[in-house]
């Protein structure tokens, strides 16, 4: 029985990560709200974890490891998006990550202008919400609650065996 519980938990959150990034194209792509770079990393977790409960549907094998992966890659997920949802309050400070602009070193005339036509978003802008929310803000609780599913099953793994 646990297994079979297991397993759809699996399956749900393969298919809740699918919907996330889908989720999240569709905003970028037809909704046309560009993300900044801190957006984009938040989307990394999720592609990790399809990859890893692909590999694990797959395999069969080593539950366990995968439970811990998983979790672990969920709570460093939480952990990006409240760093960005500070950035967005102003907590903290943009790190490099965010500040696009100064990247560039280069001072040519050539430089600038193709610098000017490329819109950079900054991490403290937040261009779309929901609920009056950021969608960081929702990305803390979604991972934090998949990394507290992942450790519940690593934790309570071998009493459900």
């Amino acid at each position: 029985m646990s297994k079979i519980k297991n397993k759809m938990i699996f399956n749900l959150i393969l298919l809740f990560s699918v919907f996330v990034l889908i989720a999240a194209y569709f905003i970028q792509y037809v909704l046309k709200h560009q993300p900044c770079n801190l957006c984009l990393i938040e989307r990394i977790p999720y592609f990790f974890s399809i990859i890893i409960i692909s590999i694990f549907l797959f395999t069969k094998k080593f539950e366990k490891l995968f439970l811990i992966i998983l979790s672990l890659i969920f709570f460093s997920g939480t952990l990006i998006a409240f760093y960005h949802f500070g950035i967005e309050q102003g907590f903290f400070k943009e790190s490099l990550v965010c500040d696009l602009n100064s990247l560039s070193n280069e001072l040519t005339k050539e430089a600038l202008l193709k610098q000017l036509k490329e819109v950079s978003v900054s991490c403290k802008d937040v261009t779309f919400k929901i609920f009056g929310l950021s969608l960081a803000t929702f990305n803390i609780f979604i991972t934090l609650i998949l990394g507290a599913i992942m450790t519940k099953l690593f934790l309570t793994y071998e009493k459900n065996r």
